[in-house]
């Protein structure tokens, strides 16, 4: 199918006005860039981000200050693009690594793009996000999908982009012992990504006996209640999922000397942790902060059917539906909500 001359020149979008304040209107499609492609959404994942958003109109120092369309776990499928860009792209399906770093800074020229000062990222005030018909990337930030792998998949790598960068970060590899702290969306994916690493051992702690239950048929070889006492010094690496300070004070004494401590949760801004045992055992602790690098990767696991996304989707809305979407978390039993602007 030929899009170049279907593609309308208005598009709908769904904006974050204020705090609770959101709007369904009209805006002109975006033009792509030279190095550019124009994407027509099919499917976009709602992120704790997203929310947060919503219902509090800021994180940290990134205030919600202008109309701002949230969602940036996103998929489509090319439709135009830039002047720098092979047209034969054009009709391609494709999952969309939602950054735009400057490439030429110190982090993105060693690799550590995913830390560049100067980033500008979906849904990150004043960046605006996929809750809407169309959006531009740059061409290499627009990875092919196979046609094995469904729209909502393909929205999902960025959350699975999450988890693979994690476990980078905590060195899984094959017969690794894994402690994962919080049973959620990407505490489930990370799970998920360390059996699919080589872990032989991934246990997964949280306080809903729902999600444990989820994780023992998606990834876990073992759960167990957050308030239960974790073994000394067994794993090789605790991945926190949680952001909740009483399970990352209970994992860190779980990992063996030399062990890593990987912190993907978001909470507090401060933390009391055992420096005693951190030196004595010289553990690695370090923080996740985004991704580099991980689409081709993780692209290749749902490909293969080592990891599984279509099973985190429990509802999905459409662009008039947006708050629902952004609320239904809250819901018993929900994982991941989708919006289908096209729904």
């Amino acid at each position: 199918m030929d899009f170049r001359d279907t593609t309308p020149a208005r598009m709908r979008s769904s904006e974050l006005l204020a705090q609770d304040s959101l709007i369904v209107t009209e805006r002109a499609v975006p033009t792509p860039a030279m190095d550019e492609v124009l994407v027509r959404v099919a499917s976009v994942g709602v992120c704790g981000s997203d929310t947060h958003y919503f219902t509090h109109g800021r994180i940290g120092p990134f205030v919600v200050e202008a109309p701002l369309m949230l969602g940036h776990e996103a998929s489509g499928v090319i439709v135009a693009v830039g002047a720098g860009v092979d047209a034969s792209r054009i009709g391609s399906r494709v999952s969309i690594e939602p950054q735009r770093p400057c490439r030429t800074c110190e982090q993105c020229k060693k690799g550590a793009y995913n830390l560049c000062p100067d980033m500008q990222f979906f849904a990150t005030p004043p960046i605006d996000g996929a809750f809407c018909e169309y959006v531009t990337i740059q061409s290499d930030f627009a990875h092919d999908v196979p046609a094995a792998v469904s729209d909502d998949a393909a929205a999902l790598m960025e959350p699975l982009s999450v988890g693979v960068w994690a476990c980078r970060k905590a060195d899984i590899t094959a017969g690794s012992r894994v402690l994962i702290a919080g049973a959620g969306p990407i505490g489930l994916i990370t799970a998920q990504v360390a059996r699919a690493f080589g872990a032989t051992e991934v246990v997964v702690t949280d306080v809903s006996e729902q999600r444990l239950a989820f994780a023992s048929a998606h990834g876990a070889t073992r759960t167990q209640h957050a308030g239960e006492a974790l073994a000394d010094a067994h794993f090789d690496a605790f991945i926190d999922a949680s952001g909740a300070e009483p399970a990352i004070r209970a994992g860190i004494p779980a990992v063996k000397p030399g062990g890593r401590i990987v912190l993907v949760g978001l909470g507090a801004d401060e933390l009391m942790l055992p420096v005693n045992l951190l030196q004595n055992r010289e553990l690695w602790l370090t923080g996740v902060f985004r991704y580099a690098n991980t689409w081709p990767t993780a692209i290749d696991l749902v490909a293969s059917g080592r990891i599984d996304l279509d099973v985190l989707v429990t509802k999905r809305f459409g662009l008039d539906e947006v708050e629902q979407a952004l609320l239904a978390g809250r819901e018993p039993g929900a994982l991941k909500a989708v919006v289908q602007p096209w729904r």
